[in-house]
């Protein structure tokens, strides 16, 4: 709830304008009740000639049109605070899952972040565009008529403020259990979400494994509970509606009681003081009924709220950047760098330098950590203890910018979007690159063979994610994308996994042509990819257990021994 309020206080232009509309609709209301009365009285009691009675009339219909512009202001002013909010949030979500894809990747499900960004922020809407204008509107309107009504008739005004307590109690009866409620159906939706989408991202594994039966029956399992979490929230709110009525009926009769009492038995009150407090009255109840309404569907956004906030706070290890330039070349260290996923798996206290030039392979066991200390060298994650230090300065103190205009990071999968083969190659690039220098990178990562085959040649299109083409062509398209933007670090997490031997030893020569104008890092499992390194740093359970040259870890490393006469790093 705190959430959900400091952004709404946080437009106080909006917020000022709903409380200065909500003050003058209590004076509207209190002035229309008014003006109908004199002209019923004036025109049944008194006997006055329709004329007489034309100016208040006039006044009765201004108000009337006065109330009506000032309900559409606040459902207006609603909509924008509502919408104001919501791209405030979205935007949030979006710096953080942006500011560190790697670590956003590997937290939750993709079908939950979608949930939380459409269906969990589209939820808060509600709260903004009905619930803050409404709750506004019922603190000072129903404050406006009490004070009306108790100024002409203090009686009607005592039962009002002793009957209108029962009102707010039931809201937070039902309120607590309609959050609960709500908290469940949002968890259900971010659930089946994240199942179907897997289900789908994994079809043709399933259909294979003979799986596709059981994985129906889950998401149909799913999709169920979402529906009965959906229908336990209607039935709160027909309850809520229901015994909403019947206060606020059985409030309004025992003031017509009194009132009626008092004028036909007692003769203690006029008519007009008499018929102002009874068309006064449901207008007080009729707010505060209002304000159950929307306070159901705002207590069913603080289910969404958590899930935001529970988003927002998880941590992601964000980088943070400041301004200074990269000089081309630099040299590149890590001092005591921790790194932890959660409370899983982590890199502990590592340090090593790396001279500008050097070819360095990081080797290890599956799951030493080497991947993820190529991610904290690249700069997608940042360290929760430690320093990289960028010719001897911490990273964080130069831009974002510089950093990544000189390095290149080629993974075992190259990403390669939907366009041309060469939009893709062009992708990073520095400047505006000539076909020309295209075509070079392309002829220095052994691509231009395939493209002389294509009919359309670099115009020719691939699809998303690069279907059409090989596993060792999307590896060549990447490494074209690094010979066009001649980078100063090079980056290959484990390139030669699962090539022909046609394709890895093209890779081979474009790392060594690489490795004449960059530093080049390379977490790799083939021996002869390790022999030729400057430096290895040998990772066990993240950890750097041994660093130094082929022929040195082999003299000093027991560990690194047993894992060359195995025949790779792995």
């Amino acid at each position: 709830m705190k959430e959900l309020q400091n952004w709404a206080f946080a437009q106080k232009g909006i917020i000022g304008a709903l409380v200065g509309l909500s003050v003058l609709l209590g004076t509207v209301i209190t002035g229309q009740a008014y003006f109908l009365v004199h002209a019923v009285d004036a025109v049944f009691l008194q006997e006055k000639a329709f004329q007489a009675i034309i100016p208040l009339l006039g006044f009765l219909l201004g108000t009337m049109a006065v109330r009506v512009f000032i309900t559409y202001m606040n459902a207006r002013l609603g909509v924008k605070l509502a919408a104001i909010v919501k791209r405030h949030v979205r935007t949030l979500l979006l710096h953080k899952w942006t500011s560190n894809p790697i670590q956003t990747a590997i937290q939750g499900q993709s079908g939950g972040k979608v949930t939380v960004m459409m269906e969990a922020v589209d939820s808060i809407d509600s709260y903004y565009r009905e619930y803050m204008p409404q709750v506004i509107k019922a603190s000072i309107v129903p404050l406006i008529v009490l004070a009306a009504v108790s100024y002409t008739h203090i009686w009607s005004g005592v039962i009002m403020m002793i009957t209108a307590p029962f009102i707010p109690l039931f809201y937070i009866i039902i309120g607590i259990k309609t959050q609960k409620k709500s908290e469940e159906q949002l968890g259900q939706l971010a659930a089946f979400s994240g199942q179907f989408l897997d289900t789908l991202q994994g079809l043709q594994t399933l259909k294979l494994f003979g799986r596709s039966a059981r994985q129906r029956e889950e998401i149909q399992r799913s999709s169920l509970g979402f529906r009965e979490a959906t229908m336990d929230i209607l039935k709160i709110a027909f309850t809520s509606t229901l015994m909403l009525e019947f206060i606020s009926t059985l409030s309004i009769g025992l003031i017509a009681l009194e009132i009626g009492l008092r004028l036909v038995v007692f003769d203690s009150i006029s008519f007009v003081s008499a018929f102002f407090v009874l068309v006064l009255a449901p207008e007080y109840y009729t707010a505060l009924k209002e304000l159950g309404a929307a306070f159901h569907t705002g207590r069913g956004s603080l289910g969404a709220s958590e899930k935001i906030k529970e988003e927002l706070q998880t941590d992601d290890h964000a980088v943070q950047w400041g301004i200074k330039e990269v000089t081309a070349q630099p040299s590149l260290a890590l001092e005591n760098v921790e790194f932890r996923y959660g409370d899983g798996f982590a890199v502990k206290t590592v340090n090593f330098r790396i001279e500008p030039g050097a070819r360095v392979a990081i080797v290890g066991a599956t799951g030493s950590g080497k991947t993820t200390l190529l991610n904290i060298v690249a700069g997608l994650f940042d360290p929760l203890a430690g320093e990289v230090l960028v010719d001897g300065q911490p990273r964080h103190q130069f831009s974002e910018a510089s950093w990544f205009e000189q390095i290149s990071y080629i993974s075992q999968v190259p990403y390669l979007f939907s366009g041309t083969i060469e939009e893709n190659i062009l992708l990073g690039a520095v400047g505006q690159p000539t076909r020309e220098e295209v075509e070079e990178a392309v002829r220095k990562a052994g691509l231009k063979e395939m493209i002389g085959e294509l009919k359309q040649g670099l115009d020719t299109s691939v699809g998303e994610a690069g279907r059409g083409l090989s596993g060792g062509e999307k590896q060549r398209v990447a490494l074209a994308r690094a010979f066009l933007k001649k980078p100063s670090l090079v980056l290959f997490d484990e390139p030669t996994t699962g090539l022909d031997l046609k394709t890895e030893q093209i890779l081979q020569r474009s790392i060594d042509e690489l490795a004449e104008t960059a530093t080049v890092i390379t977490v790799a499992h083939r021996l002869h990819t390790i022999q030729q390194a400057d430096v290895i740093f040998l990772m066990k359970r993240g950890e750097v257990e041994a660093a130094g040259t082929h022929t040195e870890l082999l003299d000093t490393s027991e560990t690194y021994r047993l894992m060359v006469q195995g025949g790779g790093a792995q």
